[in-house]
């Protein structure tokens, strides 16, 4: 992958983000997904998925 820049994201790179994501959902996303992605802090855990894990309240989740 490639290499990570330091610091926070820009507004913009946060829109971007935000805007490859829904587009990923819209048209990549199948099923589910799961990542894992190395950081100085530790690993980050990322689960996408169709459902709503079983249990969970809709309002846990930030639209975007």
């Amino acid at each position: 992958m490639d290499q990570v820049e330091d610091g926070r994201l820009s507004d913009d790179e946060f829109r971007d983000l935000i805007s490859l994501l829904k587009r990923f959902c819209s048209h990549d996303l199948d099923q589910w997904e799961a990542l894992q992605i190395p950081t100085s802090y530790g690993a980050v855990y990322i689960n996408m998925t169709r459902s709503l894990p079983p249990g969970t309240d809709p309002s846990a989740f930030r639209p975007i």
